[in-house]
């Protein structure tokens, strides 16, 4: 085992692919000379040449756009995006290329390139750079989705997302990048798209993924301390999602809680209240809760963008009215 930080267990998974496989070149701007915005590509260009970690322009049409390309040549890019908040500039190369060419060309050619970018709140860096828009990339069939909670995943599903022959939008979330734990790098990691189940409990279960499942995790014990026990499911990818470790959990239960960051109207958390309505109906003792961030932009307020997405006390809360 090794104790590590997110950010590094990040880096330490493109080292060790680019490593392993030659065709995976990094780009996007600042990741070079500059180490990436956050730090995760700091001296990889140093170790591997600046023809496989490549500074680009300010231009995130640019940098997904050229990805693709290279894509479709053979090569294994791994794009970064600063902040998912500007993935809208992307929709078009990403959306309409990345997701649909395997499609559009018989299955002849594909795009096996990673989108890394950043999300969440945490860091009061105001409306337009705080946003949780895993929506957009869930919407879009053709894209692949991962969103690591623990340093583990950030390790393993990394590696993972660089070998898959498809698009895979990866997105960290800015307040787990100091985050440590210990990482077995050599272990078999899951398999792709397979849920983790963190926690068991015969009363409860609590679905969620990136930041949300660490306060899930610190409001069960409070709950178990008043008689509910919850079992929380990390769900690691929301494309392919893993609804088969879901089901089994919510027929035993019989109450099942969705918990995201992201907004509540029309956000990932609907749609699987959604799925678990319609197919565990008949062991539902009563509807499915989702506990996610509020229908606002998101303030450069520390205390209102606190307010403004689920926290453990939340959870709590709203886990403890569920069985009133």
């Amino acid at each position: 085992m090794t104790m590590m930080t997110y950010r590094d267990a990040l880096r330490q998974a493109l080292i060790d692919q680019m490593k392993a496989d030659d065709n995976v070149i990094i780009m996007g701007e600042e990741v070079g000379r500059y180490g990436g915005a956050y730090g995760v590509t700091k001296d990889l260009i140093t170790m591997f040449g600046e023809t496989r970690v490549l500074d680009t322009p300010i231009s995130e049409a640019g940098i997904v756009g050229a990805a693709i390309g290279a894509a479709m040549t053979g090569l294994r890019p791994v794009a970064e995006l600063m902040y998912v908040d500007f993935i809208g500039m992307t929709m078009d190369q990403l959306g309409n290329q990345a997701a649909k060419i395997r499609y559009m060309f018989g299955g002849q050619i594909g795009v096996p390139m990673v989108l890394r970018t950043q999300g969440g709140t945490g860091r009061s860096a105001g409306a337009q750079h705080s946003q949780s828009l895993e929506g957009y990339i869930m919407h879009t069939p053709g894209l692949r989705l991962a969103m690591p909670a623990t340093v583990s995943d950030a390790y393993h599903l990394l590696r993972q997302a660089m070998a898959q022959p498809d698009p895979v939008v990866f997105i960290e979330h800015k307040g787990l990048y100091t985050l440590k734990q210990d990482v077995d790098l050599t272990r078999e990691p899951p398999a792709w798209g397979e849920a983790n189940v963190l926690r068991h409990g015969a009363d409860l279960v609590i679905v969620t993924y990136s930041r949300q499942v660490h306060f899930a995790l610190e409001a069960a014990p409070k709950l178990a301390a008043t008689g509910i026990e919850a079992t929380v499911i990390d769900l690691r990818t929301l494309n392919p999602l893993d609804f088969e470790t879901i089901r089994p959990f919510v027929e035993q239960t019989g109450r099942a809680m969705v918990v995201t960051e992201s907004v509540l109207t029309a956000g990932v958390a609907a749609e699987l209240t959604a799925r678990i309505s319609e197919e565990c109906f008949d062991f539902l003792h009563e509807p499915v809760i989702r506990v996610a961030g509020e229908d606002i932009p998101i303030s450069v307020s520390p205390k209102l963008e606190a307010a403004s997405v689920p926290t453990p006390a939340l959870i709590e809360k709203i886990a403890r009215k569920m069985f009133q």
